[in-house]
């Protein structure tokens, strides 16, 4: 949440239909703003009262969320004052990021011009992402 203003810099979405639990799809969605600079160290997160209104959830759902954050050093909570994004958070460099999204949009423009549908993408993806990170390691 940008403080001056009181806008939030993340506004959370979920996804029933991925099997994903709540909890672990706001973990990935703050993850995923930390490493790509949407999110940068000392930036507030909505507070658990805004995610709970916006999203219609258990506010121990959004309390576990922010607690695995804290866990990973990713977050810190203080008291009376919010959550917020730590200054050791990671990210990609946005130049970095910025190549690698023009190829990624590239990539999903000709499998979309092949025929596949979104969830076709989602699987090659996935399965890319997979073969990455598991096989090399075997």
């Amino acid at each position: 949440m940008d403080v001056d203003k009181g806008l939030p810099s993340i506004e959370f979405r979920l996804d029933p239909a991925s099997g994903v639990p709540t909890y672990l799809q706001l973990v990935q969605q703050v993850t995923h703003a930390i490493r790509l600079g949407i999110l940068q160290p000392g930036d507030q997160l909505p507070t658990v009262k805004q995610v709970v209104e916006r999203l219609v959830i258990n506010p121990n759902t959004v309390l576990k969320a922010y607690r695995a954050l804290d866990q990973e050093g990713l977050v810190q909570g203080r008291r009376g004052e919010g959550t917020f994004v730590t200054a050791g958070s990671q990210r990609i460099l946005a130049t970095d990021h910025k190549a690698l999204r023009d190829a990624l949009d590239r990539w999903v423009r000709r499998a979309r011009e092949a025929g596949l549908d979104e969830a076709a993408i989602k699987a090659i993806f996935a399965q890319a992402l997979h073969s990455s990170f598991f096989e090399q390691a075997a």
